[in-house]
């Protein structure tokens, strides 16, 4: 019987239209505009100024903290602009705009596709590596990667878990990068295993993926320690908790983080950019893309430099088919409109979708919640968000802390399901905001 975590969850259709399209490389922009804050934690500080000469590699915004990532220039060029642009989340972030001219890299950069499986770096010199290369998590959470590998004193990890689930429909990134990169991903896996000094690394794949779970075992064969564990198919199976608890049955405590169940997590992505990172010392300036939606004339996956127009993703998958009115940057269940596909690729975009009329239409509200009960059935953290809904409305923040409404991962899945079609994502999204808020504000 195929492991998943019991709580909650629910089946979307998978949609995986682009698992068999290889990766492409995706031509160099005319310009990439590189937002100085990619990840979660403090915005990186720019380290050029406008008519500066950059090359590929170059750090262009230093990290200005701990819990912070360098951002570097993922083509060569003139410095454009320091100027605010609007980005994927239709907010004005601060950004560095560089014309492209040609294609010139850092010479430090390896840029051959030889392997390279010698690790000769100790485990301090791989997370300094790590957190040099600007590597943050690649699932969508963004965390600066140093940090993870950096256990904190009176903690300790003895497993290392590597997130291959992709358990959002449609995408296929990670996919692809399992079939195509598996002797790298698992030379990043030993690189992770050395940095957190475990013996042991699982990587989760869900079952809709048999051709990624017989190539990555067939592979992971020739690596001490790594196993392979292939999951039941359910949403939200990439989930770090859901995750934990379906591999080595230990539940990460309310508030807290993996390490204080003794792991730690990676994406597949995360580890491969880590291979490249210290095996090759190239920083994260690029990752794969799916562009993906059921009218798309060509639907694929894309090697992408950050900062690239999502205008130019879509115009390489065939362009704007005319009956679209939506187009997503992430996943349907987790990830958000695009107020304008001129926004830039950056280190957290995994995938674009285009949506046709009828599948981007909210269904009609209904004039309340029935207290079915499916929305609690459905949550993989326990929660009830029907009464959250409510709380949120009433701006009612102590409340809504007691019930634990922080613990929400946001994935979607009491919207699915909600026969009344309430808005029960949008407004806890809302509410947590608030109770973050009044926790600040508590803290000063």
């Amino acid at each position: 019987m195929l492991k998943t975590f019991p709580k909650g969850g629910v089946h979307p259709p998978e949609s995986k239209l682009s698992a068999n399209v290889p990766i492409e490389v995706l031509p160099l922009p005319q310009q990439v505009v590189i937002p100085i804050s990619q990840h979660i934690g403090a915005p990186a500080t720019p380290a050029v100024a406008k008519g500066d000469r950059v090359l590929v590699g170059q750090i262009i915004a230093k990290s200005s903290g701990f819990v912070s990532a360098n951002i570097h220039s993922s083509v060569s060029g003139t410095v454009a602009s320091l100027d605010p642009i609007i980005d994927s989340t239709g907010y004005k972030r601060p950004a560095v705009t560089i014309t492209v001219e040609g294609d010139e890299w850092v010479s430090e950069i390896d840029r051959t596709p030889d392997l390279k499986k010698e690790i000769a770096l100790s485990a301090e010199e791989i997370i300094a590596k790590v957190n040099g290369a600007g590597i943050v998590g690649l699932g969508g959470a963004t965390f600066p990667s140093h940090v993870k590998l950096s256990i904190p004193k009176g903690k300790k990890a003895d497993v290392l878990i590597i997130n291959g689930v992709e358990c959002e429909p449609y995408l296929t990134s990670d996919h692809r990068l399992m079939l195509e990169k598996a002797n790298e991903l698992m030379i990043g896996i030993l690189l992770l295993k050395k940095a957190l000094g475990v013996e042991r690394a699982l990587i989760g794949v869900e079952n809709n993926k048999p051709d990624a779970i017989r190539h990555l075992k067939s592979t992971a064969a020739n690596y001490k320690g790594i196993e392979v564990h292939a999951l039941k198919v359910k949403y939200p199976q990439g989930g770090e908790k859901q995750l934990i608890k379906s591999l080595i049955n230990r539940e990460v405590p309310s508030g807290a983080l993996p390490i204080e169940v003794g792991t730690v997590v990676h994406n597949v992505g995360t580890a491969f950019a880590v291979y490249e990172a210290v095996q090759k010392n190239k920083p994260l300036i690029e990752r794969v893309v799916t562009v993906t939606g059921k009218n798309l004339a060509k639907k694929g996956n894309f090697m992408v430099r950050i900062g690239t127009p999502i205008s130019n993703l879509i115009e390489a998958a065939g362009g704007i088919p005319k009956d679209n009115a939506k187009v997503v940057n992430g996943g349907p269940m987790m990830g958000k409109a695009l107020s304008s596909t001129e926004a830039p690729v950056t280190k957290g975009t995994s995938g674009v979708i285009l949506f046709p009329v009828k599948e981007s239409l909210r269904p009609v509200m209904q004039p309340a919640c029935i207290r079915c009960g499916k929305c609690i059935s459905a949550c993989p953290m326990g929660l009830e968000p029907y009464l959250l809904i409510r709380l949120s409305q009433r701006k009612m923040t102590e409340r809504m802390e007691e019930d634990r409404i922080l613990d929400c991962m946001e994935c979607g899945s009491c919207s699915f399901v909600c026969p009344a079609n309430l808005p029960l994502l949008d407004y806890i999204r809302l509410g947590k905001g608030d109770v973050s808020a009044m926790i600040r504000a508590r803290k000063k």
